[in-house]
Parts: C-alpha cells; sequence; structure tokens
C-alpha cells in the first residue's frame, strides 16, 4: 500500500470514529442537503458543525457546493471503498487461519 493510501485511510478511518460525523454521512446518504439542514438535528454551535465538515470534506467523504448563498452537500462514496477493500484484506487473513484452526480440531476429535 503506497503511503498516500495509508494517509487517506487514516483520514477516512478518523472521520468515521466520531457518532456525529457518522450520523452526518447516513442523513447524506438519504440526499444532499444544504449545511444548515443537515446541521439541525445536532446541539452545536456552528464553528463546530464547520469543523465537522471539513474533517469529513478532508477524507474525502463528502463534497460541498455553493448555490447562491447556500452551501449544499452530498455523499461522496468512493473512499468508503477504499476502506471495505482494506477490511476485505483482513476478512480473508482471518478467514484463513479460523479455517485452518478448525481443521485442526476436527483432526483432534478422535484422539
Amino acid at each position: 500500500m503506497v503511503n498516500n493510501d495509508i494517509k487517506q485511510l487514516d483520514q477516512i478511518f478518523s472521520a468515521l470514529s466520531d457518532a456525529t460525523r457518522r450520523e452526518m454521512l447516513s442523513r447524506l446518504a438519504e440526499r444532499e442537503m444544504p449545511v444548515w439542514e443537515l446541521a439541525e438535528p445536532f446541539n452545536m454551535s456552528k464553528p463546530a458543525i464547520t469543523k465537522h465538515l471539513k474533517v469529513l470534506e478532508s477524507a474525502g467523504l463528502m463534497k460541498r457546493s455553493v448555490q447562491g448563498r447556500t452551501h449544499i452537500c452530498r455523499l461522496t462514496s468512493s473512499p468508503l471503498s477504499e476502506v471495505a477493500d482494506w477490511l476485505a484484506f483482513y476478512e480473508k487473513f482471518w478467514s484463513k487461519k479460523l479455517d485452518g484452526l478448525d481443521e485442526f480440531l476436527t483432526s483432534r476429535k478422535g484422539e
């Protein structure tokens, strides 16, 4: 894995580590929406919302466009495929290890 890929994964996992940001992404998965609407259910200041949005943007999980004076947010799902690929590698690794353990235990049953 290239160093930039690792850095990107770190940013994605960091962004996903916060419940507020995960909820924001869930809402954006339904549809794109203006910042004010995205921020509605969260009891926090505008600067705090802005910080969360910047983290999501830096991780590439969200994009913002401007229509007049309104900032519209939309989900960008491509970084999540990087996470899925990373997880798939470890899923194969652990499946192989557990299959080997199962074979070992099965062979020991008769002893």
